[in-house]
């Protein structure tokens, strides 16, 4: 089987709490889909939160009403009770001969963030601007500085995907916990933000 036509898979998630509907919308408007499949993407699984069917359905009809046709496997589910580590998974393309790497986007929740780093599956962090007290575009720079993640914006995530293609190897390469030595603590950094991010206080 050619690598065009073995399964990759866009993971979009929401988290389970906060609702995130633009990036819901954004991920199913027809540019954004183009690009995964001018990309080589086949398949598209969105999470879509507590109480997001309703959007999800309407963004989908939408989407399919256009005049921009699309070979894609799009689904979606509420909340998996189990966690997303299975989804995860699959967006890496673990354990599957048919399958090659995808790409997990997702708002800027610490804890999704983390379980993508263990795993090394690549990842577009894309902070939800309508949440008070907002730490999530902090925390998508920091992670975007060194390099661990792409920052996404939804007014642009074909062009975040885009990236995420040029550096995959280098963002597969990274390891997770990093090296907490040398210039690692010259600034507050990547482990000061996350700290901050989930209440891990000294």
């Amino acid at each position: 089987m050619s690598a065009q036509n073995q399964q990759k898979t866009c993971l979009v998630t929401i988290g389970a709490t906060a609702s995130f509907a633009a990036l819901v919308e954004a991920v199913l408007d027809p540019t954004f889909l183009s690009g995964l499949e001018a990309n080589n993407y086949t398949h598209l699984l969105i999470q879509y939160g507590q109480d997001g069917q309703q959007l999800f359905d309407a963004s989908l009809q939408r989407s399919l009403q256009s005049n921009t046709p699309s070979s894609l496997q799009i689904s979606g589910f509420p909340i998996d009770t189990s966690g997303l580590k299975s989804h995860l998974l699959l967006a890496k393309g673990h354990a599957n001969p048919s399958a090659t790497p995808g790409v997990v986007i997702s708002h800027a929740g610490s804890g999704t963030i983390l379980d993508c780093l263990r795993i090394s599956v690549p990842l577009i962090v894309v902070p939800n601007s309508e949440l008070l007290d907002n730490h999530q575009v902090e925390l998508a720079e920091a992670l975007a500085e060194q390099e661990y993640v792409v920052h996404g914006r939804l007014e642009d995530l074909t062009g975040a995907l885009g990236e995420v293609e040029q550096i995959r190897e280098r963002i597969e390469g990274k390891k997770w916990p990093p090296v907490n030595s040398g210039v690692h603590r010259e600034a507050r950094g990547l482990k000061g933000v996350l700290n901050e991010e989930m209440g891990w206080l000294d």
